[in-house]
């Protein structure tokens, strides 16, 4: 058993804007974002574009979620299409953050996502009232001032405040939970891959060990776990708990950080030359978030997926190499070993890199072999100030200039689609 009377006791909210980018598409509109039939999606003219954000009621009436294809979406007079809007769902997004802003200090709010954020009301409680009061203010003046609807998790860590979120309170608005409703709540979650920091390969790992519910991965042996994760399965087991010492706007699962980038592409690729080419480009891309978190990292991974027209499949593979590393090249070098081992010569639509087993980029280990091995280091971080003052589009590789770069036309676009 756990002893909760040594574990914080915060009251942290975890505030969900529903269905954030298709609801202000319906309020633009003059609609009501929970009883329209909208769907937001980069580009109607390609069929297989990926919906951004639907509906409530698109989800519930035709199942088109977020993820779903554009062919997918029913030809129904309901329906509405729409085209993103980024750099205006951004602009809400931070005026939502100034709304935060007046109940509490910024250093007591956590932007997670440009949806999603934690705020801990603990210092304002005798100015405001309970937590859940001051959710119902929240909550209260979003609607009123944009008219959007939010959900509203309050817990007493940011693990269990994004519990209650996903598992309650986006069907009752607002829900809290405490230590006490562990057991009577998250234990009874089943399939596991419901409970927030389960994917599906872990999920299928702990169903091949007897694992099938929070309870059962709570009361599992902790020696057990850790010999098969590592220090994840530590995690997963004080997570199933309810348990999470981590500071507001530290990562939830701390330690398990990595930087990844998975891109569809604009149309199949079917030369070795073109996807090498977007490769180099996604490897220049997750190199200069490493760097601009100081991270190096052990293990890169890469990944795949064929076009339906080949009937889907792929590979997705890592490898742990001796020196971390953040240098562009480098990552793009471990990629091409991987790209050469596994690839199958078929049609390419979607590319995945990685990083992972990261540390900090303080020190770097000489190497006799290389001599310029500490220029190369620097060059990646002047190149990203370059990038940082004059905008992503100022210095390009050659590669992203000929018809298979995708890089300058991403340069243009907020969030990766138009603004």
């Amino acid at each position: 058993m756990i002893d909760y009377s040594m574990m914080p006791k915060n009251k942290i909210l975890c505030v969900d804007m529903k269905s954030f980018y298709a609801s202000c598409s319906a309020v633009m509109r003059g609609l009501d974002p929970l009883e329209c039939y909208l769907v937001v999606a980069g580009n109607q003219e390609r069929k297989g574009s990926v919906v951004l954000a639907a509906s409530p009621q698109m989800k519930k009436v035709f199942g088109i979620k977020t993820g779903a294809r554009l062919y997918e979406v029913p030809n129904d007079s309901r329906i509405i299409i729409d085209e993103p809007k980024m750099a205006t769902y951004l602009r809400v997004a931070a005026e939502i953050t100034r709304v935060f802003n007046r109940y509490v200090p910024k250093e007591d709010i956590h932007v997670y996502s440009v949806d999603e954020s934690f705020i801990k009301v603990d210092s304002v409680l005798h100015l405001w009232g309970d937590a859940f009061t001051i959710a119902r203010k929240i909550k209260d003046d979003i609607e009123r001032e944009f008219q959007l609807p939010c959900a509203i998790g309050i817990g007493p860590n940011m693990l269990l405040a994004k519990l209650v979120l996903d598992l309650e309170a986006k069907t009752k608005e607002i829900a809290q939970w405490t230590y006490e409703d562990v057991q009577t709540k998250l234990w009874k979650v089943s399939p596991l891959r419901e409970m927030w920091g389960i994917g599906r390969r872990v999920e299928k790992t702990l169903n091949g060990m007897g694992i099938f519910s929070v309870g059962q991965l709570a009361k599992y042996d902790l020696e057990k776990l850790e010999k098969k994760f590592g220090v994840m399965g530590n995690q997963l087991y004080h997570h199933a708990w309810g348990i999470d010492l981590s500071d507001l706007g530290a990562p939830i699962m701390e330690g398990q950080i990595s930087f990844g980038k998975s891109q569809i592409l604009l149309r199949d690729y079917k030369e070795e030359h073109e996807i090498k080419a977007v490769m180099l480009e996604m490897c220049e891309e997750v190199a200069r978030r490493a760097r601009d978190h100081r991270k190096a990292a052990r293990t890169v991974s890469f990944g795949v997926s064929y076009s339906q027209d080949e009937f889907g499949g792929g590979f997705y593979r890592s490898q742990t190499i001796d020196e971390p590393t953040n240098i562009t090249m480098e990552i793009y070098g471990v990629c091409l070993k991987l790209f050469h081992k596994h690839y199958e010569g078929k049609t390419v639509r979607q590319i995945s890199i990685s990083l992972s087993k990261l540390v900090d980029d303080t020190e770097m280990q000489l190497n006799l072999f290389d001599a310029n091995g500490w220029k190369k280091r620097e060059l990646g971080y002047t190149v990203d100030h370059i990038r940082s003052k004059f905008g992503a589009g100022a210095l390009l590789r050659a590669v992203s200039y000929t018809s298979a770069g995708t890089a300058k036309h991403r340069a243009t676009l907020v969030g990766g689609h138009k603004m």
